[in-house]
């Protein structure tokens, strides 16, 4: 691998992201580094972060606000798209990640740099997420991974950073590593990595102990146009506002949590511990109302698409020629997917009691058992008929 002489590196102002400015200088002879930390509404403060980059020897420190396009371009297709890897998680970080390689390859062709760089280790998913996206949008850039490459284990890369002033981080109490942002949280590490142990209270922010809940159940009515959730309780929101509100309003009743054993891309399993109130309930709700608003042929297609989908997204092809032709597929079948699911949240459960569609395909007449049923049951017969002859004929040879 060639090495580079300008760089933009993804920063988030954490140990690996802050040695990597002088290990790239100093020992990959990169000779100007532009750092890029990307606010995904993780609710940190920024600027002291921004200033960390250039304490630590970057030459411009880059924020940028992208919270609106992580919403509108990023989690509300994957609603769309009803995107749970594994039937569980709902690709809160992974979303993330085209995002910020997006904006990376745009500073890098603003700055006129030759390569971007990431503080991501060997091990986990993120590492292909940006390569394999940034690649995609600029083959020509090269891509730096120090801290895939340096074999330094935790405390001899604080060393490092020290030797060249980059402050040891504050010694934390809590053993866990955490990955937040507008859409849920990411919990790892520590005791957790016994998938025996159950998660200690401590490690969630987002969502309330059962014990701590409301103790009378509240209704939620989130209200959908083409796919995309508009309203929360009959009142039009922005998409940030949206996901913020619902994030506090479902993890206020406990719901949201989720722990399970992930299989990564990288062939490892992984215990995983998610928060992510808003979405688990938006595509929920999604899904209920796509059951009223599309045909049974489309509904149980889309299935198979979704399942691929979520694959891609989770793998890291985000800019790929498949995912692009299932987003025209998705797309597509939105169109009559308007109208509002009623959710009754209670004691960690977000129960559907209700859906209403002006697109609704729901007969009354010909649903009912009343007397005002419409349905010819006449035509029942010939119909089975039909229908059963291959299996007549199969066992009549078959006897």
């Amino acid at each position: 691998m060639g090495r580079a002489k300008k760089v933009v590196l993804a920063y988030s102002g954490g140990v690996d992201t802050s040695v990597c400015i002088p290990y790239l200088k100093q020992e990959w002879g990169v000779e100007e580094i532009i750092t890029l930390a990307a606010d995904l509404g993780q609710g940190d403060e920024l600027e002291p972060v921004r200033e960390k980059a250039l304490k630590s020897g970057a030459s411009e420190s880059l924020v940028a606000d992208v919270k609106d396009i992580f919403v509108k371009e990023y989690a509300f297709p994957a609603i769309q798209a009803n995107a749970l890897y594994e039937n569980r998680y709902p690709l809160g970080t992974a979303l993330a990640r085209p995002l910020i390689a997006k904006i990376l390859v745009e500073a890098a062709a603003k700055y006129g740099a030759d390569a971007i760089a990431h503080g991501c280790t060997g091990k986990g998913n993120d590492q292909v997420r940006f390569d394999v996206s940034c690649t995609a949008l600029n083959p020509n850039l090269k891509i730096l991974a120090p801290a895939r490459e340096w074999g330094m284990s935790r405390e001899q890369t604080i060393a490092y950073g020290e030797k060249f002033g980059i402050p040891a981080p504050v010694k934390k109490s809590s053993p866990f590593s955490i990955d937040k942002n507008l859409l849920g949280r990411s919990i790892e590490a520590g005791t957790l990595e016994d998938p025996a142990n159950e998660p200690p209270e401590e490690i969630y922010e987002m969502t309330k102990a059962i014990v701590d809940t409301p103790n009378e159940p509240e209704y939620l009515e989130i209200g959908f146009q083409k796919g995309l959730p508009t309203t929360i309780n009959g009142t039009s929101k922005e998409p940030v506002e949206l996901i913020e509100q619902l994030n506090k309003i479902i993890g206020n009743h406990g719901i949201g949590r989720i722990d399970m054993i992930e299989n990564r891309l990288v062939g490892i399993k992984s215990r995983e511990i998610y928060e992510s109130p808003a979405m688990i309930v938006l595509i929920n709700a999604h899904r209920d109302l796509e059951s009223l608003t599309l045909t049974a042929d489309v509904s149980q297609y889309k299935r198979g698409i979704e399942e691929t989908y979520t694959k891609i997204v989770y793998n890291g092809l985000w800019y790929s020629p498949l995912k692009a032709a299932l987003d025209a597929f998705i797309q597509q079948t939105q169109e009559r997917v308007s109208g509002v699911v009623r959710l009754k949240l209670f004691k960690g459960n977000a129960t559907i009691v209700g859906r209403w569609s002006d697109n609704s395909l729901y007969t009354p007449d010909l649903a009912t058992y009343g007397a005002e049923d419409q349905f010819d049951h006449k035509a029942a017969e010939g119909f089975i008929y039909v229908w059963g002859l291959p299996t007549r004929i199969w066992a009549q040879q078959n006897k």
